[in-house]
């Protein structure tokens, strides 16, 4: 029971603070210039903060060095989506070095 309330208790939240945003910039004719240019880091920020752990962290420990193949197939698709801005050849070869590397003693 105390799952479910801490789950609901986070939905309420979430949906409050969501609700509390379009309510606020409802109300304004124009969202000022500072808030739109700090809103726009918004993306790029939590997309960072859910895949960074997966690149940097190996069985729960901290690893970064030549041994991580998660860590080598993400800077290689990294190069790739800054080179060619093209998401879907970042993703093939992003996933190709992995299971090559996988491939690899």
């Amino acid at each position: 029971m105390r799952l479910w309330l801490v789950v609901l208790g986070a939905a309420v939240g979430t949906y409050a603070l969501r609700v509390s945003f379009i309510a606020l910039f409802g109300r304004m004719d124009e969202v000022p210039p500072r808030v739109q240019r700090v809103l726009s880091f918004v993306p790029p920020a939590v997309l960072a903060a859910l895949v960074l752990p997966e690149f940097v962290l190996q069985d729960g420990a901290f690893a970064v060095g030549l041994g991580n193949d998660r860590l080598l197939a993400g800077l290689v698709a990294a190069v790739v989506a800054w080179r060619t801005e093209n998401m879907f050849a970042t993703v093939i070869v992003g996933m190709a070095v992995l299971y090559a590397l996988s491939l690899v003693p």
